[in-house]
């Protein structure tokens, strides 16, 4: 399949938003990227027919202090890790300095509340029905110290535990700009958050970078009145395992996660919503380059930018020898627990910074995936199809 570059006469680097968001409005004619073509990050609309773009955001503060860009401005600037897009109706939701805004196509910018002081932010979602929009918050206390290349000197989950610091599920409607809720976490670092795309009331969160138990604790669900664990200790199954990047899929069916045993194998897993039920597909030996799973429409076909391996690919630097170099498909049968893997492209990127995750995602037709790479020396969307089958 021919790989094509959306972006090319883009001036500045381009990226997708992070991959818990589409980048695409519904229609698939218009794509939302995060581009620093002014020297700071703002939010750029880019019609796929014409070429013509918009810069939709007037940011010139630089970025916000958050996950995962620790080196950012306290409570000033762009976040830019808090954009998500309302695919059918072509607005997005972001945060600037202390301010949650909605922007549509046109650039036209409400602020629909303030994030209360005391906290900091993560990467927020809105609702399938663009009715509201969740904006992760945490005790500020959890990340302030000194940091060294943009990662803070402490543990920042074994701070929150030990200080008793809280997370915040907050829920505000997007037209009135009312808190409509807002669910604590208790000694909790949240920073991924996700409606249920046909259940507005049922949030998918984590616990991040967790110090401890890192296979129990990460993967939530928020009911709109309890937390619920959703992977315990168990057959096949450890508190000293590690899961992350849960992912809703099939509608809200189920959701996707993956991560490694403590044995040593990476795994994808599923959870089934219905029944609680957990799957988890162990990869082939070796294959522990790191990466992100997404799911197509179906919830029958994954693409990952990681794990992935060919005899001849690269090895050398830090990078390249534990990060992915492909992106490809994965189709999972989880009942005999094996993957058929089909490899698409090497993505080239660099993985030397958040910005420069590939983070595939598939259109809303399922017919192509859409990524990020800074192969040519900056960073550019691409664009390849999905092979058709049967």
């Amino acid at each position: 399949m021919e790989t094509t570059c959306l972006t090319a006469d883009s001036p500045g680097n381009n990226q997708l938003l992070y991959f818990t968001s589409t980048s695409l409005t519904s229609d698939g004619r218009t794509l939302v990227m995060i581009s620093d073509r002014s020297g700071d990050p703002n939010l750029v609309a880019r019609d796929l027919s014409s070429g013509r773009e918009r810069v939709l955001t007037d940011n010139r503060e630089g970025w916000l202090k958050s996950y995962v860009y620790f080196d950012g401005r306290p409570g000033v600037g762009f976040a830019r890790a808090s954009i998500s897009l309302d695919a059918p109706r072509g607005i997005a939701y972001y945060i600037q300095g202390r301010e949650l805004r909605a922007v549509d196509l046109d650039g036209a910018i409400r602020v629909l509340a303030q994030i209360p002081d005391g906290q900091v932010t993560a990467f927020t979602h809105v609702s399938g029905d663009g009715r509201y929009v969740c904006v992760p918050t945490t005790d500020a206390r959890a990340l302030d110290g000194p940091i060294t290349n943009n990662k803070p000197d402490h543990n920042i989950d074994a701070r929150v535990v030990a200080e008793g610091l809280n997370s915040y599920l907050r829920v505000f409607d997007t037209q009135s700009g009312v808190e409509v809720a807002c669910a604590v976490v208790p000694r909790g670092w949240v920073t991924h958050v996700k409606f249920a795309p046909d259940d507005n009331s049922r949030i998918l969160y984590n616990h991040e970078w967790t110090a401890t138990e890192r296979g129990i604790r990460r993967m939530w669900l928020w009911d709109g009145k309890q937390h619920h664990r959703l992977r315990s200790e168990g057959p096949g199954r450890s508190r000293d395992d590690w899961a992350c990047h849960e992912m809703w899929a099939d509608g809200g069916r189920c959701a996707f996660y993956h991560g490694g045993f403590n044995h040593g194998a990476s795994f994808v897993g599923r959870w089934q919503r219905d029944s609680g039920a957990l799957s988890e597909v162990a990869l082939p030996t070796g294959w522990k380059r790191y990466g992100h799973f997404t799911a197509d429409p179906t919830g029958n076909l994954l693409v990952s930018d990681g794990y992935y391996q060919q005899a001849d690919d690269p090895i050398g630097d830090a990078v390249s020898s534990t990060c992915g170099v492909w992106i490809s498909l994965q189709r999972v049968d989880w009942q005999a627990k094996t993957i058929a893997w089909t490899p698409l492209c090497r993505h080239g990127s660099s993985w030397k910074s958040q910005d420069a995750h590939p983070h595939p995602i598939f259109d809303h037709t399922g017919q192509h995936v859409l990524f990020t790479s800074d192969v040519s020396g900056r960073r550019a969307v691409y664009r390849i199809g999905v092979p058709k089958t049967g």
